[in-house]
């Protein structure tokens, strides 16, 4: 064989056909681009997936850390004797704090817990919550939090969802989850592909590195370990894009068609009786008790015309979700909002969001998502380091795929342009971020034909 032949031969072409390629079978093609994709996306993408999982393994266990810093506001000293009416524990907040109002009361959610009392403070972006022991109406300690989270969680979600940056920051997190399902749809399509090959069923579920060695090897234990993760790393994405500012932050918006977030409460006015005396907190909190809401319950108090609120708040398995609203004048429930009125999209939504955060069943949603963490900071340093072998100590890609989009064909490439665009429209940081990364795919591809038709170098005469 010449070594003309060989050289078509080993390119996928025949000696007859110089100059122009055969377009790739469907399932070729498809398989081409999502190697491509994956390789390119993969490496751009990466290392803010990394920065996501290093934040997210150590606020995946905020819960912990919140109850060793502030052990001493969140408990009590002694859970002796029965406990004061909440009203004299409001009070007691308020004598240290007469500059304060008052905003909501959270109720101990167990015997040897605080109860909190959240005071809103003139001109303050957040509020300050005090810590009363309902045995003795000591004050255990206060702290400033932002919708009622304490200052150590704040930090770490703000940490793991912008690194401290603001709105700016919250990018860099939704490019990563926006980018993460195609990541793992397109490795997916390229490991599944190996089946195709009579490979056998534990080379594929297994990573089977026996007998091979650099990149093959490599391959082997990143397939495998990318095929367990897909799962996890689908779910983790999606709930993340759930909470996320631009895709999440859809469904806050008045018009919300598929339901997606949770029902709220309207709070309407109710009508202010003369001559009656509206009735007070310890009233209001039976009131909800007699209505079925049971652990945490947050309190906001009633004002004039504007009635109590009371939501159940606890975290975990079972969900317990029901808000309801009294009238302070009949202490009747006017309003009643309960898990059942949650749409199926709703439920999803909000399982998913406390699967996110490790707080839907405790430890073992918290030590799953770590490893799930964890075991995705290896595969994207053997992503890395096959790169690495393909490419060593050069300043080109000699590693990257060839490009495919002209090779593909138009059913094809029709569909995934649909498909991309719906896509795009629910994922907006994806729409901008594919743009760019389209713009710069092909920017690479014209550098390397350019390289190719660049007339080699002659080479030294030897003497």
């Amino acid at each position: 064989m010449s070594t003309r032949s060989a050289e078509h031969r080993s390119r996928g072409q025949d000696p007859g056909t110089t100059g122009r390629r055969r377009a790739p079978r469907p399932n070729s093609a498809l398989q081409l681009l999502a190697r491509r994709v994956h390789f390119l996306a993969g490496i751009l993408v990466a290392p803010f997936l990394m920065v996501l999982c290093l934040t997210g393994l150590v606020y995946v266990f905020s819960p912990q850390i919140h109850d060793s810093l502030y052990h001493s506001d969140l408990h009590v000293s002694r859970a002796v004797g029965p406990a004061h009416p909440v009203s004299d524990q409001v009070r007691a907040a308020l004598r240290a704090h007469p500059e304060c109002t008052l905003k909501s009361i959270i109720t101990a959610p167990a015997p040897d817990r605080t109860t909190r009392v959240v005071l809103s403070v003139r001109g303050a972006a957040g509020d300050r919550t005090v810590f009363v022991d309902p045995y003795t109406n000591y004050i255990n300690g206060e702290l400033s939090t932002v919708n009622n989270r304490l200052p150590a969680n704040t930090w770490l979600r703000d940490l793991h969802s912008n690194l401290q940056l603001g709105p700016v920051g919250r990018v860099y997190a939704e490019l990563a989850a926006s980018w993460l399902p195609l990541l793992v749809v397109g490795g997916l399509i390229l490991w599944f592909a190996r089946t195709r090959r009579k490979r056998r069923l534990r080379e594929v579920l297994l990573p089977v590195p026996e007998g091979k060695k650099g990149w093959l090897r490599l391959r082997s234990v990143h397939g495998a370990l990318g095929l367990w993760l897909a799962a996890g790393l689908l779910v983790a994405g999606v709930t993340g894009l759930s909470m996320s500012q631009f895709a999440g932050g859809r469904g806050d918006q008045t018009v919300d068609p598929v339901h997606l977030r949770a029902p709220a409460l309207v709070a309407a006015p109710v009508r202010v009786l003369p001559g009656v005396q509206p009735i007070g907190l310890d009233e209001a909190l039976d009131v909800a008790e007699s209505a079925g809401l049971t652990g945490e319950l947050t309190v906001t108090p009633a004002h004039g015309a504007t009635p109590f609120t009371a939501a159940e708040t606890s975290e975990g398995l079972p969900m317990q979700r029901d808000s309801i609203t009294i009238d302070p004048y009949t202490a009747r429930v006017t309003e009643r909002i309960g898990w059942r009125d949650y749409s199926p999209l709703a439920k999803l939504s909000v399982l998913g969001a406390e699967f996110h955060t490790g707080t839907l069943f405790g430890l073992a949603n918290q030590i799953l998502l770590a490893l799930v963490a964890a075991a995705t900071l290896v595969l994207i340093g053997l992503g890395y380091r096959m790169w690495w072998i393909h490419n060593p100590y050069r300043p080109r890609w000699s590693s990257l795929p060839r490009p495919v989009w002209r090779q593909v064909p138009r059913p094809v490439l029709l569909a995934v342009v649909l498909g991309v665009a719906a896509i795009g429209w629910v994922l907006p940081v994806f729409a901008v971020s594919l743009v760019l990364f389209v713009i710069f795919d092909a920017v690479l591809a014209g550098l390397t034909r350019k390289r190719k038709r660049e007339p080699a170098a002659p080479r030294p005469r030897q003497g």
